[in-house]
């Protein structure tokens, strides 16, 4: 971590606990406003693919306008990349060449808050929206790529909508316990375990469930897609550890695929990885 980024972690800190003393509710508040915003823009310029897309745009609220690009449009396969937090569809150029390729549709778009799409911050009831109103608009989607926090989205987009054996998920080092991404947030800012118990209960009243709903390995369960989820030992941001617990839930239509020396990012750049995913698409 660079000095500038310590210094702003520190005083983050220090403001955080010193609102907690006066109201927990209120430094709740501030968290999770810190938690639901990427504060990271990619800096990967915009791939010469894009120009060759359709742009696309939709309103997802009166204040949201998402944005994307569609290629080879129209095919019968349509793929749906879906990328993560503080990331954007630009940096997955590759699967979009490789996927045209074989003939498919694509749709990218920037998930609220990112890339070329309009927002401050983005919760993941408003990423799973986004997704349900692109298979609306431009579905039906039968085939789905996702990476981190857009594997969280995914699987809770899948899980209830209509679908079978026939659609095609990829999921890539998925967020998969949405508590883990809490844990680290709240050990990372070192706050109270009083100040948590606000948090979880404003994830309640905004979701009308507890933190512990958003799971990957809970929806796994009402996922009839077949799956391919590939994850790194050495991933810093989205544990292998939660990711072997759904492997050993076994599911019969999701196979593992366990890297290393990836980490969390790399893992999709990876010249092999790429191969695996196009060939399973």
């Amino acid at each position: 971590m660079k000095l500038a980024q310590k210094l702003v972690v520190n005083y983050l800190r220090a403001r955080l606990n010193l609102l907690a003393v006066v109201s927990k509710k209120r430094a709740a508040k501030k968290a999770f406003a810190l938690f639901s915003t990427p504060f990271r823009k990619p800096k990967k310029k915009t791939p010469p693919i894009f120009s060759k897309g359709e742009k696309l745009s939709f309103k997802l609220d009166a204040n949201t306008t998402i944005r994307g690009h569609r290629f080879n449009h129209p095919s019968k396969d349509k793929v749906l990349i879906i990328h993560g937090f503080e990331s954007a569809s630009k940096n997955f150029d590759r699967y979009i060449s490789a996927f045209v390729k074989k003939g498919y549709e694509v749709l990218a778009f920037d998930a609220p808050a990112h890339g070329q799409s309009d927002g401050k911050r983005i919760i993941l009831p408003m990423y799973i929206e986004t997704i349900k109103t692109i298979d609306r608009l431009y579905g039906p989607i039968n085939k789905f790529m996702a990476h981190s926090f857009g594997g969280l989205a995914l699987a809770h987009f899948l899980e209830f909508v209509s679908h079978d054996e026939s659609t095609k998920a990829v999921f890539i080092a998925p967020a998969t316990e949405t508590t883990t991404a809490i844990d680290t947030f709240f050990k990372f800012l070192d706050l109270s375990p009083e100040v948590r118990k606000e948090f979880d209960q404003l994830i309640f009243e905004k979701a009308g469930v507890y933190a512990d709903h958003f799971s990957v390995r809970r929806a796994m369960h009402h996922i009839k897609a077949t799956g391919l989820w590939l994850h790194d030992e050495d991933d810093d941001l989205t544990p292998l550890s939660d990711a072997l617990k759904v492997k050993e839930d076994q599911h019969p239509n999701l196979e593992f695929i366990i890297t290393k020396g990836l980490g969390h990012r790399k893992i999709y750049r990876d010249n092999i990885v790429k191969r695996k995913i196009v060939d399973f698409l």
